[in-house]
């Protein structure tokens, strides 16, 4: 399958036109350069999150899980206690996973003693140059992301495999996976 038309006639990623928060997330965010330590670790949070589920459940609950998890700021998340657990089990508006709450909390405190480290080190599997992806190029993981997931597994971040890394990788723009004909340049 190659690119196909969106509603304005451009051609997009396929997954993208199945709802109009895809196109959204596919248009303006997807595959942008996130370079910050708080956004990386909102992306890792969500792609952690969104594990066994779908995206768009994610999307859609993404306001709600930035309440939740105090503008996933890791300093303030990695002072949460038990009782921000129980409080975060009871919000319906995130996912209530208890593996994943405790995850993204222990996460935080990895990140947060990183800092600009843990930026550095994710932004260190950037794979440059790869040419846009046909179809049949589509990926779920990649060497570097089996890498990625094996250096931020030894620096203590959970709930964080090779998959969820090629995930996080896409989202971040350490990868440009945006299909050779899709309409979207990150240029």
């Amino acid at each position: 399958m190659s690119a196909v038309p969106g509603p304005d006639g451009r051609l997009r990623c396929p997954w993208a036109l199945g709802a109009a928060d895809y196109l959204a997330y596919h248009d303006t965010e997807w595959g942008r350069p996130v370079t910050s330590v708080g956004g990386l670790y909102e992306r890792m949070t969500l792609e952690g999150f969104q594990s066994g589920l779908s995206w768009l459940t994610i999307l859609r609950k993404r306001e709600s899980f930035r309440r939740a998890f105090a503008g996933f700021d890791p300093g303030r998340v990695a002072r949460f206690d038990e009782a921000d657990v129980d409080r975060l089990l009871g919000d319906a508006g995130i996912v209530r996973n208890r593996a994943k709450i405790e995850a993204a909390i222990s996460n935080a405190r990895v990140v947060a003693e990183m800092g600009q480290a843990y930026a550095d080190l994710i932004w260190s599997f950037r794979v440059p140059d790869r040419p846009r992806p046909t179809d049949e190029d589509r990926r779920a993981t990649s060497p570097e992301s089996v890498a990625m997931a094996k250096a931020l597994r030894r620096a203590g971040i959970r709930f964080f495999g090779p998959t969820t890394a090629y995930a996080l990788m896409q989202a971040v723009g350490l990868v440009d996976d945006h299909l050779a004909d899709c309409a979207i340049s990150l240029d």
